[in-house]
């Protein structure tokens, strides 16, 4: 038993726990000051003031920790990256800044493909590495679950490795931060097919048979947009992931309203991602359903494109996840804490909608529902700042607050 204590603030997320993180108020921001955690190795076993800690707890405490000085929050969740992958696109932003649309940076061997050649000409231990210096810095930022997608090799043997890779890294960092793995091959179409059905019937699905016993890959995503892959496609991939029990997350609805959005919710998908383009019905199909409606600020910023709706989604009942999308392409920023805090104002959207987008409902995108708030019987899975107050961390764009857990 362990026991952190005198923490100034503690975000308990109490509040918008008990309304499933949807339609959340300023007030359902759930801040205990002067507070105490008492938790196990899985579990939260008290939660309250400094004051009141009973007895029985103080003397069974291995280790009390007094976090004066200190704030704690839920564990802040990235649950989308694209972080494996070989290359560097820098020449690509100018371009971009200069006036380039993607048709030009993709004849000039930009986009997707350039970062495929530069993955698929990276050794094993090259990618491990540089993965390793990504999740290492991401994680300096108070993120302790991060998603990683494959989806930059787009070969069967190559998106194999990818997946294997992953694995690894989620074998070496566990239990400090915690990898999901996202088998994603349907990330765009190889020049050497002429269609998605027959990409997805020799190379995603024979692929998914494969790693699907070796009970490595968290889930599987679909770039589900026009000019990628459509709609018989993500119900071919959900279809063979659901003989695995293997969950869904799509791509959706980021370039026009492919309803997207409404075929994500109606498979059952953890999350559906972007939606810088999903109107009135989609917003109205994700508030009926678990699935979690997840925008990515970093990628319009980036890109200099329209922002997804985030207000009217998390007004309209859904549950409103904020995560990064780093990649190399279209969004190279890592730091979602920062993301968060920029994208806020931009989307109009209170304290608690932002923090319950980056831990309880970024959670529930990962399908980790017994975490994102700091209560009773839930995880003990923390992000610890050195700071007073919780205003302060989103205060301080790009100001890095967070602390290691082993240090304190």
């Amino acid at each position: 038993m362990i026991i952190y204590k005198n923490i100034n603030e503690i975000l308990t997320l109490e509040a918008a726990q008990k309304k499933d993180g949807r339609n959340l108020l300023a007030e359902d921001i759930s801040i205990l000051q002067h507070g105490t955690i008492v938790f196990e190795e899985d579990e939260i076993v008290w939660v309250g003031d400094s004051e009141n800690i009973p007895v029985e707890y103080l003397k069974k405490a291995k280790t009390v920790k007094d976090l004066e000085g200190y704030v704690v929050t839920p564990e802040i969740v990235d649950s989308h990256t694209h972080l494996i992958f070989g290359g560097n696109r820098a020449n690509e932003y100018q371009m971009r800044l200069n006036g380039a649309d993607y048709e030009e940076i993709a004849k000039a061997g930009g986009g997707i493909v350039a970062t495929s050649n530069g993955t698929n000409n990276t050794s094993d231990e090259q990618l491990l590495d540089s993965c390793r210096e990504r999740i290492k810095r991401i994680a300096s930022y108070g993120v302790g679950t991060i998603e990683v997608k494959s989806g930059y090799s787009l070969s069967f043997e190559g998106e194999l490795r990818m997946t294997k890779l992953i694995a690894k890294l989620k074998e070496e960092f566990s239990p400090d931060i915690q990898i999901f793995n996202t088998f994603m091959p349907a990330h765009a179409l190889p020049k050497s097919y002429d269609s998605t059905q027959k990409y997805m019937d020799e190379i995603v699905i024979p692929l998914l048979h494969e790693v699907a016993p070796l009970n490595i890959i968290d889930c599987v995503d679909i770039f589900h947009e026009q000019g990628y892959f459509d709609s018989e496609d993500v119900k071919k991939l959900a279809l063979v992931a659901q003989e695995y029990g293997i969950p869904l997350k799509t791509h959706a609805d980021e370039f026009n309203d492919n309803k997207g959005a409404i075929l994500a919710c109606e498979l059952g998908a953890l999350s559906t991602d972007h939606l810088l383009c999903t109107t009135e019905d989609g917003i109205k199909k994700l508030a009926e359903s678990k699935t979690v409606a997840t925008v990515l600020p970093g990628t319009g910023i980036f890109l200099g494109k329209p922002k997804a709706d985030a207000k009217q989604l998390a007004d309209g009942g859904c549950k409103l996840a904020i995560a990064s999308d780093y990649n190399p392409g279209s969004c190279h920023c890592d730091n979602l804490l920062l993301l968060a805090s920029i994208c806020a104002p931009m989307y109009k959207i209170n304290m608690t909608q932002m923090w319950a987008g980056i831990t309880l409902n970024a959670a529930a995108a990962v399908g980790k529902y017994d975490q994102g708030a700091i209560i009773k019987r839930f995880k003990p899975r923390f992000s610890i700042f050195k700071t007073n107050t919780i205003s302060e961390i989103t205060y301080n764009w790009g100001r890095n607050l967070a602390v290691d857990k082993n240090s304190i």
